[in-house]
């Protein structure tokens, strides 16, 4: 008589599933999470924990030394104990205006990108799943809006209704939005005509089921990277219109603004305009960096995605 076949023996001869593999960060990738989190806290807690508010003029007697009768001068002065990376050209303590600066100059840019992804988002997965003629609509009108250069359109912007917090954030965020769309629909129409996607089909699913449960988690690696680039250039963007004096006004704190407003403090050593331009560097380069690691980490294929 015949034995029973149990079910370990039926699945004996089946291969092990290969180990999902781990995301690995090289030793500068995580030097850069260590630098990128770094500035995510002071952006935090900066304006609490910092020696001065952003806007405090410091008084002359702080730098008086003692048995003098005369007045130094505040502006543009260097390292010390009550300033410990000198003051700016109005005689403000610098690092107080970085670490205000942090919220100011992240907080924005992170909006304007999470704006940026859920119009390019919604609208790419739309035109990669709506048929021909919704595709073509939307990616003539996305061709021609990305076809204005960024500072053009933001200077066009910024003259016809001026320059606030929420104004910064809505054109930014649509500024970007089309190059999100670009990726969101080549990546969605790769995935559309999948077939894991036509057996969901074939098995009746419906479109929003489809999008949801096969498209987007699917679409999520890649769109996850290139979120880091386009923070990035969102910051640099931020960056440059502040710089022309057209973003952050006045006397709010801005990493741009501060690098345009003490220029005149390099024929002095001042710390004012190089110390938020290394904070924009350092920034920047650090997500650039954890970006390279995820792409590697996915076999460089993202990286050719990434536009």
């Amino acid at each position: 008589m015949a034995e029973p076949i149990t079910v370990t023996a039926q699945f004996e001869e089946l291969p092990d599933a290969p180990p999902r593999r781990k995301l690995k960060l090289s030793w500068s990738g995580k030097l850069a999470v260590c630098v990128v989190s770094f500035w995510i806290v002071i952006a935090f807690i900066g304006p609490y924990i910092s020696p001065y508010h952003e806007a405090e003029f410091l008084e002359e007697d702080l730098f008086m030394v003692p048995g003098s009768d005369e007045y130094p001068e505040v502006e543009f002065r260097g390292i010390s104990k009550i300033t410990l990376l000198g003051t700016d050209y109005l005689g403000r303590d610098t690092l107080s205006r970085i670490m205000w600066g942090a919220r100011t100059t992240i907080g924005i840019s992170l909006a304007a990108t999470l704006l940026a992804y859920f119009v390019g988002v919604t609208l790419g997965i739309a035109a990669a799943v709506g048929g021909n003629k919704l595709d073509t609509i939307l990616s003539r009108f996305n061709d021609a809006f990305l076809s204005i250069p960024h500072i053009m359109m933001g200077l066009i912007v910024i003259a016809a209704v001026g320059s606030t917090i929420p104004i910064l954030i809505i054109m930014s965020g649509l500024i970007y939005a089309t190059s999100v769309f670009r990726i969101a629909r080549s990546l969605g129409q790769e995935i559309f005509v999948s077939d894991y996607v036509e057996a969901a089909r074939v098995r009746g699913e419906g479109l929003w089921w489809v999008i949801t449960r096969e498209v987007l988690p699917n679409v999520a690696m890649p769109l996850a990277t290139d979120f880091g680039l386009r923070l990035v250039f969102v910051i640099l963007f931020i960056s440059s219109l502040s710089f022309l004096g057209l973003g952050v006004q006045p006397p709010m704190a801005d990493w741009g603004s501060m690098v345009k407003e003490n220029l005149s403090g390099l024929a002095y050593g001042a710390l004012a305009p190089m110390a938020p331009a290394f904070a924009i560097a350092s920034l920047t380069i650090s997500i650039n960096m954890i970006v390279d690691d995820i792409s590697a980490y996915s076999g460089g294929k993202l990286a050719k995605r990434l536009i």
